[in-house]
């Protein structure tokens, strides 16, 4: 369950400068994000999961009160929607989780917690979503369908492998279909993850154009323990808008 911002903020991991640069060739901006100690790195991606491995992959629980970006306190949203500016969006924030705006994207966290089951010393919570440009994930494809289905193997690994839920075990295939998200014609992925230790996950990659910049393919990544149920992804899929003052077209698939 991806990223958490706050505190032991979502650290935008493995570090990839020529993301950034292929973001300043669009036309996007590059943009340089706090990580969890304090310091900068290059924009890059955003990574879900419960470890500690370098990338706070967002479900790591986190720290109250700790500085989002250049001293300023992080923004927290318990209900309502949050905003991704930078793709023209807003993301729902179901009951009992909080949202943040990004400087690349925007995320949601569940509030529960508990100690990750392959590395204790680490706090996991039950769920998460985040949003960011595919290219500044790197991954790759011209359509939606493709960028979701590329997306879904690394949204796995982060959100459920690793030490904190050990190795992925096996997957199931639960979804892959054409949807309509914030008027764009969008594709997901979903996935059952088996995982060596602790709790199984759900695995969602869904990919869309930004309805501001309709060649820009967005990824919003989710990871759920499989005791929340499926229907926290489609509460969050059918709950994703334009942004006040986005454009959006009204396609239908």
């Amino acid at each position: 369950m991806p990223p958490s911002p706050g505190g032991r903020r979502l650290r935008v991991g493995t570090a990839v400068a020529a993301a950034a640069a292929v973001l300043a060739s669009i036309g996007v901006g590059v943009y340089a994000l706090t990580d969890d100690d304090g310091g900068r790195s290059t924009a890059t991606s955003q990574q879900p999961g419960g470890r500690d491995d370098g990338r706070n992959d967002g479900r790591d629980a986190p720290e109250e009160g700790a500085p989002d970006r250049e001293g300023d306190e992080p923004r927290r949203v318990e209900s309502g929607a949050v905003t991704d500016s930078l793709s023209g969006i807003s993301l729902p924030v179901p009951d009992g989780w909080y949202g943040e705006e990004l400087q690349v994207g925007a995320a949601l966290t569940s509030k529960e917690s508990y100690d990750c089951p392959g590395d204790t010393s680490k706090t996991c919570v039950k769920g998460g979503a985040y949003s960011a440009p595919a290219v500044v994930l790197g991954t790759r494809g011209d359509t939606a369908e493709e960028v979701a289905k590329a997306d879904i193997s690394a949204n796995a690994e982060e959100s459920y492998g690793g030490e904190s839920y050990g190795r992925i075990t096996s997957h199931d295939v639960l979804a892959s279909k054409a949807v309509t998200v914030a008027g764009q014609k969008g594709y997901l992925v979903r996935w059952k993850t088996v995982t060596q230790k602790g709790s199984d996950g759900f695995v969602q990659s869904l990919a869309f154009p930004s309805p501001d910049r309709p060649d820009q393919i967005v990824v919003v990544r989710f990871g759920v323990d499989t005791d929340q149920q499926q229907k926290i992804l489609d509460e969050i899929t059918e709950g994703i808008e334009v942004a006040e003052g986005g454009r959006g077209n009204g396609q239908d698939v």
